[in-house]
């Protein structure tokens, strides 16, 4: 636990400097390294031990994320964001079914590798939608991760407390609905607050509200669903990057599926 607030202490003050200092195409490519770090940890996750293979389908990830930072804002940036929001719609559908997926098939590790583009590149693109794209970005990117952050505080804080009932028992044992109940309640005041300091009154603070909440669930979404194909892989972390706290994909597992929603949203409550 020592070494786990050690390696928050760190990780955190440069995430959110990073968030507000520095500019979108600094954010871009420290950012894009990060994820694409992620996705080599998920490939392994996979059950794939071709070194050269990895790193080719790493780096092709890594080529349609510069092909799309350079068409930003396009028509095919805005699909390839909702594309990410359709695609958590469809992994909460995949938690259903824990056996879908399992057995060491190559059609099982296609799917799981289109997946592994589905969740970082999107993502990816979100956050350097709302960095770069919106009044005031940088603080509304720091308001989408805030929320993630503190919904799983307030998700380990609720279920350590009062967790009985088990949210999915064979995917994540560790999770409890009281948790879903603390990741939203947390998250729901720092929207208020946030939303509040950021000029929005009536209506529009009734909209960013909502959103919050729809980017925290989602947030809970992409936390299990890293946790469903640890479980078919057999594994307890994504890699031993981070001291404490597992692998780059562990640390951004809820932050992945928080970002293309909150970016939508935000464009939709924006129109």
């Amino acid at each position: 636990m020592k070494t786990r607030i050690l390696t928050a202490l760190v990780l955190a003050p440069a995430a959110i400097a990073l968030i507000l200092f520095a500019p979108t195409v600094v954010l871009a490519a420290i950012a894009g390294a990060a994820f694409l770090y992620a996705l080599w940890e998920w490939t392994r996750m996979l059950g794939q031990r071709d070194n050269g293979l990895r790193a080719a389908l790493v780096t092709v990830n890594g080529l349609a994320m510069l092909g799309l930072w350079l068409s930003r804002g396009s028509a095919w940036w805005w699909a390839v964001i909702l594309a990410g929001v359709a695609w958590w719609l469809v992994a909460a559908l995949w938690l259903r079914h824990f056996s879908f997926g399992v057995a060491p098939t190559n059609q099982n590790t296609a799917l799981k590798l289109t997946a592994g583009f589905l969740i970082v590149v999107p993502a990816w693109c979100g956050l350097l939608q709302v960095h770069g794209g919106v009044d005031h970005g940088p603080w509304w990117t720091l308001f989408g991760l805030m929320l993630v952050w503190v919904a799983d505080s307030g998700a380990y804080l609720a279920g350590s407390r009062w967790g009985t009932t088990k949210l999915a028992p064979r995917i994540s044992p560790g999770k409890t609905w009281a948790g879903v109940y603390g990741a939203l309640a947390a998250s729901a005041a720092v929207g208020v607050i946030g939303a509040w300091l950021l000029g929005l009154r009536g209506l529009a603070l009734a909209g960013i509200f909502l959103l919050a909440m729809l980017t925290v669930l989602a947030s809970i979404v992409g936390d299990l669903f890293e946790s469903l194909i640890k479980r078919h892989a057999s594994v307890k972390d994504s890699g031993d990057l981070f001291p404490g706290h597992g692998g780059m994909f562990d640390r951004l597992d809820s932050v992945f599926a928080a970002l293309p929603v909150w970016a939508a949203g935000l464009a939709l409550l924006r129109a």
